[in-house]
């Protein structure tokens, strides 16, 4: 691999009001070399990227490619220098064809070059590995499908750079491997590429260097084979943190049946059945995950157990009783205690113009005896989830809306636990948040565990949903693919089901 730098950032500066986001932060990185781009949530990182593919212009310092100075004043101008970005979340018209979506805004025309277009299109994904049908409609894709898609785009616009941001965050272990082979091809044809990722295991996999960003800085460029993930993570927090996930003994006393969910079923308005016909139960100490493609039912399920989504059949018992078809508050005054953590922080679980200590007591106002809230309550509450959950607020008295996604959902968690709950839904509990926090997650679900709570933890990092769980509950398109236990599977098995393969169908194509 050549040892000169393709792209030099030097002294990269932005600023955002009285947000230092980037401070003198320099990057290089090696034509045909595989780069990640390691920091915690606030470090920078996409900040960088932007400026790199044109979204933002820097306050100072500057962008060099290939011995050219550079200034981007728009995604357009850095495509022409050969820069192409890969979003986490796709940017694609799923009733637009694969071609389509590769030609659009390239002032050719949508539908234009039918067979040609087919053929050009198809020799490019050829040389990279890249195997898709250029005339298959978005969205009949798998999600794999889709960012190979979006990979295609930037690579058609003549892109010699590739950035992607977190971009396995919803693949499958088998859709991972692909990915990574396309990128090694890449890597192979003379290409850059910069990897945001969070997953340690996959830096250590498939990178040739990693740089460390730390609230606006760079820390630190080191070659992948000399370091490891505890020294990646040191540089990345400023202190060592263990990385191990506790799977804590529970007093079998305490195993006791919290739920039983029969045959649960969901029609969505348009006839589709994103639940379907799902059976399982959770015992008191046990953490329950649930892995799954997104948006195979996952919010459906939380959403109906918790009284907040109509089921079309089946029951949902708790403790004994049948709740299906109670809402949240009639739930609460049957004295069901029951928390739940939505995917949706800001959408159902606050209220974004509301403070700290607004936020906290929303659960409990209608329980003050009297016409008047206990305010020194909430705020004792608000006070003790602020210093036990390291919420970073100017105050309690600071809107949630302008905290960091970590931190809203820092408040959100301590709110729900607080409440004492027999049965804990948690939907993506620790996404948005750091790796420091999110262990402290992990240790807080433990800890609720061997208080005899029944867990029904949502996750999509399989690696920890091997660590931290019980059993798992693996689904695909609203329907259970099988429950296994983590120590007798591998994340490719549990990819398979969530493909939807049942347990040892893989056998058969050995």
């Amino acid at each position: 691999m050549a040892s000169q730098s393709y792209i030099e950032l030097r002294g990269i500066t932005k600023i955002f009001g009285t947000v230092v986001a980037n401070d003198q932060v320099d990057l290089s990185v090696r034509k045909g070399e595989i780069h990640a781009l390691l920091g915690e949530n606030g470090s920078g990182k996409s900040t960088l990227v932007n400026m790199l593919s044109g979204i933002y212009s820097p306050d100072g310092g500057t962008i060099t490619i290939d011995g050219k100075e550079q200034r981007f004043q728009s995604p357009r101008d850095a495509i022409r220098a050969g820069i192409g970005m890969v979003h986490q979340h796709f940017k694609l018209v799923e009733v637009f064809s694969a071609k389509e979506n590769i030609v659009m805004n390239e002032g050719k025309g949508v539908f234009l070059k039918g067979k040609a277009l087919s053929e050009e299109i198809y020799k490019i994904g050829k040389k990279y590995g890249l195997m898709i049908n250029p005339d298959k409609k978005i969205y009949r894709m798998s999600v794999g499908e889709k960012q190979t898609v979006e990979i295609l785009k930037v690579l058609y616009r003549g892109a010699k750079v590739l950035i992607l941001d977190e971009p396995t965050a919803v693949l499958t272990p088998q859709e991972t491997k692909t990915l990574f082979e396309i990128l090694r091809n890449m890597k192979a044809e003379g290409c850059s590429v910069i990897l945001i990722t969070h997953k340690l295991g996959e830096v250590m996999e498939v990178s040739d260097r990693v740089t460390v960003l730390r609230k606006g800085r760079s820390i630190g460029t080191v070659e992948t084979a000399k370091t490891d993930p505890r020294q990646l993570t040191e540089m990345m927090v400023g202190r060592p943190i263990d990385l191990k996930i506790d799977r804590p003994p529970v007093d079998p006393a305490l195993k006791k049946r919290v739920l039983s969910v029969e045959h649960l079923s969901c029609v969505d308005g348009d006839g589709i059945r994103v639940v379907d016909d799902m059976s399982f139960t959770v015992d008191g100490g046990e953490i329950l995950g649930v892995a799954g493609i997104a948006g195979s039912g996952q919010k459906e399920l939380c959403e109906m157990i918790a009284g907040l989504q109509k089921a079309s059949g089946g029951r949902v018992v708790f403790q004994g009783e049948d709740i299906l078809g109670l809402g949240p508050r009639a739930i609460i005054k049957k004295g069901v205690s029951m928390s739940f953590i939505p995917e949706d922080r800001l959408g159902m679980g606050l209220v974004a113009g509301m403070d700290v200590v607004e936020n906290v007591m929303l659960k409990s106002y209608d329980s003050t005896p009297g016409p008047f809230m206990d305010w020194e309550k909430g705020r004792e509450l608000a006070t003790q989830i602020v210093e036990k959950y390291q919420v970073d607020t100017p105050s309690i008295y600071h809107p949630v809306k302008n905290l960091s996604g970590g931190n809203i959902q820092k408040v959100l968690l301590g709110r729900e636990i607080d409440l004492n709950p027999a049965l804990l839904i948690t939907a993506y509990p620790v996404r948005g948040l750091d790796i420091g926090a999110s262990y402290h997650i992990y240790d807080v679900l433990g800890q609720q565990k061997q208080k005899g709570v029944a867990v029904l933890y949502i996750g999509e990092d399989l690696d920890v949903l091997l660590s931290l769980c019980d059993r798992i509950m693996v689904i695909h398109h609203g329907r259970i693919m099988g429950i296994v236990e983590p120590h007798q599977v591998t994340k490719e098995d549990i990819g398979l089901m969530m493909l939807g393969h049942h347990p040892g169908e893989e056998e058969d194509h050995v």
